[in-house]
């Protein structure tokens, strides 16, 4: 079995627990169902492109986004238990380099982003299906979203890992660096009527143009800003990954 392979089945061993498929589905039904239609009899409808969304079918679209994020904390998480407990050592004496390691954690976190968007797209189809406009760009969107946002994320939180060692310090940074990813996004409402400077901060979060480009493929909002925002979001993926990887390579673990 070649090393990557035997490197990515290891990862996505220790990462998919029962405990960790639980949250992934428990924690965006609480707020697709729970917040969702808790919020719908005060917000009537969500503008997006042409049409108007009920907010469960909005909310629903950007959890998409939101759990392909919060899904990639185990590139960070996996790294810093590897750091911490002496496990990189361990594979760097069998048939392994640092190259199969940097490229089996990304593997990693793309597999993750892709069970991720697939999960919430099932469990959130009852909520958004009535507004749902299928075409032939509508996988390949998701799928671009995905592996992208992955990418761009999973990177982040290696960045982060490489370079905090306090197991408090690691948690604090990146719990609120993707708090704020979070609630500063369109995953929950809509950029258009917030106020300034709230508006402008929305299109400096990644979160956004990875929510925007996954509700396009689902509603069939495909426009040059969408475009615009897919070339923005495989930049910075492009970026943020050729920083971890550096990082990486250098790390004295």
């Amino acid at each position: 079995m070649h090393p990557i392979i035997r490197l990515v089945n290891r990862n996505v061993t220790i990462s998919l627990n029962p405990g960790f498929i639980i949250w992934q589905i428990l924690f965006p039904l609480i707020y697709i169902f729970v917040a969702g239609f808790a919020y719908s009899p005060l917000i009537q409808a969500v503008p997006f492109g042409a049409k108007d969304l009920d907010y469960p079918a909005f909310l629903a679209s950007g959890m998409i986004g939101f759990n392909i994020m919060n899904s990639t904390l185990v590139s960070g998480i996996i790294i810093w238990n590897d750091r911490r407990h002496g496990m990189f050592e361990q594979i760097m004496s069998g048939p392994f380099t640092r190259s199969h390691y940097i490229l089996s954690n990304i593997c990693t976190i793309g597999v993750i982003g892709l069970f991720s968007a697939s999960l919430i797209t099932v469990v959130g189809y009852p909520v958004f299906f009535e507004s749902v406009e299928f075409s032939i760009f509508t996988i390949p969107l998701i799928v671009f979203g995905a592996i992208t946002g992955s990418v761009l994320f999973g990177s982040l939180a290696s960045i982060i890992s490489t370079r905090l060692r306090s197991s408090e310090g690691f948690n604090v940074i990146i719990n609120t660096v993707f708090l704020f990813f979070a609630f500063v996004s369109t995953a929950f409402y809509p950029a258009e009527g917030a106020p300034e400077p709230l508006k402008s901060a929305f299109y400096l979060n990644p979160l956004t143009y990875l929510v925007d480009v996954v509700r396009a493929g689902i509603f069939g909002n495909i426009t040059e800003f969408v475009i615009m925002e897919m070339l923005v979001l495989l930049a910075l993926a492009v970026g943020l990954f050729t920083v971890a990887s550096k990082l990486l390579t250098k790390l004295d673990f």
